[in-house]
C-alpha cells in the first residue's frame, strides 16, 4: 500500500486527465488501462509525466454495443490538467475554450473532482515504458493526424487498394457494418503522418540484377530514409514503430497496423546493417518488437466485454503470414552472420523463443542445426562481438 504522503506528492506532482459528463459505460483507456465509466467518474490523476495514449470507445444505453475506438497522443507535464468535454452529438470528447479550461484546471488543483477521480495504476506503468520509450513530443507533432484523433471511421476506403489479410479484411467488414459506422464520405481523410515506405525499390538507369539485389537487401533503403525523412535519428525510426503499434493495438487503427508492417517488413529485410553500420539499431529494433508481441500476445488481459480487446490476435500472425517468413529470414541471417553483436544475438535469441512459445510457430532449418542455437564448440557458430555498451542495457529515448 502506498502511504498517504507519497500519494498526496503523485496527485500534486502528476498529470490530471478531466474528463466531463461523459455516459455511463463509455470505455475510457490510457496507456495500457480501460476504466469502465460509471455515474461518478471524471476523470484520471497520478498520471506520470511523459507520453500517454488516451483512448475511447462510446456505448449503447445498455452497455453491449461499443463504437470504434477513437484515440490521442498526449505529451503530459508536471502537474498538468487536461481537461476534454463530453460532446453528446458527436459522441466525442472534445477540447474546451481556454477561459473555460483554465477555471477547470484551478478546481483540479484545489482537489474539488479528486473523490471523481480514479489512481492511474503505476503498477502497469513499465509495460507502457516499453512500449513508448522512444516516442517523444516531436513524434506525436510529426505524426498526429489534424485535430490529434486517430480512429479506424476516419480510415475507411483510405486502405481500398492495398493487399490485406484474412484479419484485416474481417475488420474492415466489422467496420463497414457496424451500428456505429457512417457513409465515409461523411469523414474527410485525416489519417496520420507516416513516412511513406516503398514496398519495391524502383530505379531506372540500373542493371536488373544491381535493381534485384536492392529489393533483396534493403540496407539502401534504410539508410536512405534515415537520413531523408528521420534527419539521421534512429530513434525517431524506432518512435515511429511504437506510435504506430500503439495506435494500432490500443486505438484499433488499420492505418496503423498497415505503418508498422511497413517499418517491421523494412527492417526485417536487411542483409547487411545489422552486422556492419547498424549492429546497434538492430539490438534496439528487436527489443522493441519483443515488447511489443510480449505485450499483445498475453493472453490473460482484455478491455471488457465490449469487443474491444486489446490482444494481438493469432490469425493477425499466422505461419504463413509477412511476419513469420520475415522472422525466420532474419534468424538464418543472424546463424549464418561470421560475426554478431553479442546483444543483438541475446535478443533475437529472446524474439525467437517469444514467438515459438506463444504462437507455437516453427523456425527450424532443414539442417539439423536448430535455428540460433549452436553447440558450444560449434566451428560454425557466429564470432559474438561485445560492443561498449553492456549487455541488456536500457536504451534510452531521445
Amino acid at each position: 500500500m502506498m502511504d498517504a504522503d507519497k500519494a498526496l506528492e503523485l496527485v500534486k506532482s502528476g498529470a490530471t486527465l478531466l474528463l466531463l459528463d461523459v455516459p455511463q459505460y463509455t470505455l475510457i483507456g490510457i496507456d495500457t488501462q480501460v476504466f469502465s465509466v460509471g455515474p461518478a467518474f471524471k476523470g484520471i490523476k497520478m498520471i506520470p509525466r511523459g507520453v500517454h495514449f488516451v483512448f475511447y470507445s462510446s456505448s449503447t444505453r445498455d452497455g453491449k454495443e461499443f463504437s470504434p475506438i477513437t484515440g490521442f497522443f498526449i505529451d503530459a507535464g508536471y502537474s498538468q490538467v487536461v481537461v476534454r468535454m463530453w460532446d453528446q452529438q458527436e459522441e466525442r470528447l472534445i477540447k474546451v475554450p481556454e477561459e473555460e479550461e483554465e477555471r477547470y484546471r484551478q478546481a483540479v488543483r484545489s482537489f474539488e473532482f479528486d473523490k471523481h477521480l480514479g489512481p492511474y495504476d503505476l503498477s502497469l506503468y513499465a509495460d507502457w515504458k516499453r512500449l513508448s520509450n522512444y516516442i517523444t513530443k516531436s513524434t506525436i507533432e510529426r505524426l498526429e493526424p489534424i485535430g490529434g484523433e486517430i480512429t479506424v471511421t476516419y480510415e475507411h476506403g483510405m486502405l481500398k487498394n492495398t493487399c490485406k489479410s484474412a484479419m484485416e479484411r474481417v475488420l474492415d467488414e466489422q467496420l463497414r457494418n457496424s451500428k456505429f459506422s457512417s457513409p465515409a464520405e461523411e469523414h474527410p481523410k485525416r489519417g496520420c503522418y507516416y513516412t511513406p515506405i516503398p514496398r519495391i525499390i524502383k530505379r531506372k538507369g540500373i542493371e536488373s540484377e544491381q535493381l534485384t539485389s536492392l529489393n533483396l537487401d534493403k540496407t539502401e533503403l534504410l539508410e536512405t530514409l534515415l537520413v531523408k525523412d528521420y534527419g539521421g535519428s534512429e530513434e525517431s525510426l524506432l518512435g515511429e514503430l511504437q506510435f504506430a503499434f500503439i495506435a494500432f493495438l490500443m486505438g484499433q487503427s488499420l492505418e496503423a497496423f498497415m505503418q508498422w508492417k511497413s517499418l517491421v517488413s523494412l527492417l526485417l529485410g536487411c542483409t547487411e546493417a545489422p552486422f556492419q553500420t547498424r549492429s546497434r539499431l538492430f539490438t534496439k529494433f528487436i527489443k522493441v518488437i519483443y515488447y511489443q508481441l510480449k505485450y499483445g500476445l498475453q493472453k490473460d488481459r482484455s478491455v471488457g466485454e465490449a469487443g474491444t480487446s486489446a490482444l494481438l490476435d493469432d490469425s493477425w500472425f499466422s505461419s504463413d503470414s509477412f511476419l513469420h517468413r520475415l522472422c525466420k529470414d532474419f534468424f538464418s541471417l543472424v546463424q549464418d552472420a561470421s560475426v554478431v553483436d553479442g546483444d543483438l544475438l541475446s535478443w533475437t535469441r529472446k524474439l525467437k523463443e517469444l514467438l515459438e512459445n506463444s504462437l507455437g510457430w516453427e523456425f527450424r532449418q532443414k539442417s539439423a542445426v536448430d535455428g540460433i542455437y549452436f553447440e558450444e564448440n560449434d566451428e560454425y557458430a557466429p564470432v559474438v562481438e561485445m560492443l561498449d555498451e553492456p549487455s541488456g542495457s536500457e536504451p534510452t529515448s531521445s
